[in-house]
Formats: structure tokens, C-alpha cells, sequence
């Protein structure tokens, strides 16, 4: 089973996920391949520099919300990349713990 959908399977459930995502755009925060604690969460207690694991374009991603507005959440990489505004009906976690 891929590490979205054993998060999508726990967040679901209501229950926090221990994973280790697979990528390198949050390379230098997480390490493709590290260990990842996600735990539902609320968009509205989402804050700026918060990782977020989101529905964003039919895929699924952990990425940085780097603004809140209006628009939503605009959410980006670790490596300076703008994704753009994401809907925060689809912020589906929150990462709480970055480990080994």
C-alpha cells in the first residue's frame, strides 16, 4: 500500500498515521523516504509554515501553507516553489512529528 493511501485510510478513520512519503520537493524539511507523523486536523487551526498533507490538482502532497487569505491557503515546497491557493476544505492533515 502507497503512503497516501495509508494516510488517506487513517486520516479517514480520524486517527493519526506514522508514514514515510516518497519525493523531493520538501527535501531539506523531509527526507524522501523519512518517517512522518499526520494527524487530522481542522483548516481553520492551520497555520503559516505549517506542513499540510492536501488534495491538490487529483493528486495528494505534503507541502507548506506560506500564506492564509481569502483565497484559502497558498501552499508551496520546501524549495521555493508557489504551488498556488488551495481550497482549505482540502487540507486533510497536518504533520506533527519528523522523524528517522
Amino acid at each position: 500500500m502507497s503512503w497516501v493511501k495509508e494516510a488517506l485510510n487513517g486520516l479517514n478513520a480520524g486517527k493519526s498515521v506514522r508514514v514515510r512519503p516518497q519525493g523531493g520537493s520538501m527535501r531539506g524539511r523531509i527526507e524522501s523516504g523519512q518517517w512522518v507523523t499526520i494527524e487530522p486536523v481542522s483548516a481553520d487551526s492551520v497555520q503559516v509554515d505549517d506542513v499540510v498533507f492536501i488534495r491538490w490538482k487529483g493528486n495528494y502532497i505534503l507541502h507548506i501553507v506560506k500564506e492564509r487569505g481569502e483565497a484559502g491557503l497558498l501552499i508551496g515546497n520546501n524549495l521555493g516553489k508557489i504551488n498556488g491557493w488551495a481550497n482549505p476544505e482540502d487540507v486533510l492533515g497536518i504533520v506533527t512529528e519528523i522523524g528517522n
